[in-house]
């Protein structure tokens, strides 16, 4: 009889739900370090953190009035920037040191600052980083939520790729890009095992849009929420009494979730609650999954349908007048 072939073994994954230390790049990403040995002492191969994980979400946007809160708006944001992560200048290496060292593969996401191209300009960013601490991927978010507009700029298309890490094919949307249907696409066409979803949503209906994606992209599914409540928020925020005045209070439960190819969920919801969750992965149940359904391959129906994706990267256009 022919021998049966090699099967990819699973890999263990976590979630990371715990909050940053808000504004404060340099201890957020020493948490991270902490927070990656954690997870690796546990057997995970694969960590995620949430959206803009560092050095924080700008919950204040969703508190603040444009008008009559401008100056204030101005302060936070002036210390968001000065805490933003430049990867061209290597603000990243701790987590990649940390990568290293644990020899797992680090989804995380942060509040991206480009110094190549401009010096005010900020995206929110994922970041895959691959065991060696080498960045295997950048993705900026297509389409900023609402307010956001006041602190992000939106993304292109050169990083919406999937990318091979020893704990299977990774790709990774940003929290409510996974609303794009155009979107998931381009990522179910590059056959991902792993679809890691960074989120400052949460919720049922947020749950439930996790288990729509594994079941239609046949893919494992990480829902990478955070969990913060008044208290996470530090005592020299700007009015942070004003703004957060009930520190017991969850302004965001998180509700972290990881999910099977056949929808089922796994792990989580992680309500109200820091921690981590883990589950075992395996890359080949998501493979066989598509047998049934394959939505970028049988069932996709190509000679009817067609995505084209620009992945060129965006970047200024600088002219130099002659002399």
């Amino acid at each position: 009889m022919p021998k049966k072939p090699a099967r990819a073994a699973s890999h263990r994954v976590a979630v990371v739900q715990h909050p940053p230390v808000l504004l404060n790049r340099a201890e957020t990403l020493a948490r991270a370090g902490e927070l990656i040995a954690e997870a690796a002492t546990e057997g995970a191969r694969l960590v995620s953190f949430p959206e803009t994980w560092v050095p924080g979400y700008p919950e204040w946007l969703w508190r603040l009035r444009p008008g009559d809160d401008y100056a204030l708006t101005g302060e936070i944001h002036a210390l968001l920037l000065e805490n933003a992560v430049d990867l061209a200048a290597g603000d990243l290496a701790p987590v990649q040191e940390a990568a290293k060292r644990n020899r797992a593969t680090v989804v995380i996401g942060v509040n991206e600052r480009d110094g190549q191209f401009s010096r005010g300009t900020m995206y929110n960013t994922v970041v895959v980083v691959g065991p060696d601490g080498a960045i295997l991927n950048r993705h900026r978010k297509l389409m900023p939520t609402n307010p956001e507009r006041m602190v992000w700029g939106m993304g292109d298309a050169s990083g919406l790729r999937v990318v091979e890490t020893p704990a299977g094919r990774v790709g990774s949307l940003i929290c409510w890009e996974n609303y794009m249907p155009l979107a998931r696409f381009a990522l179910y066409a590059q056959g991902p095992d792993i679809y890691v979803a960074p989120t400052w949503d949460a919720g049922s209906g947020w749950v439930s849009t996790m288990r729509h994606i594994a079941l239609e992209g046949r893919c494992w599914v990480l829902g990478n929420g955070t969990a913060m409540r008044g208290h996470d928020i530090p005592a020299g925020f700007p009015e942070r009494d004003r703004l957060f005045p009930d520190l017991d209070e969850w302004f965001n439960p998180g509700d972290s979730v990881i999910v099977s190819p056949q929808g089922k969920v796994v792990a989580g919801p992680l309500h109200e609650e820091h921690g981590i969750l883990y589950a075992d992965c395996d890359p080949a149940v998501a493979v066989a999954s598509r047998r049934t359904l394959d939505v970028a391959g049988h069932y996709g129906r190509p000679d009817v349908f067609r995505l084209e994706v620009s992945t060129e990267l965006r970047v200024p256009i600088v002219v130099a007048e002659r002399g």
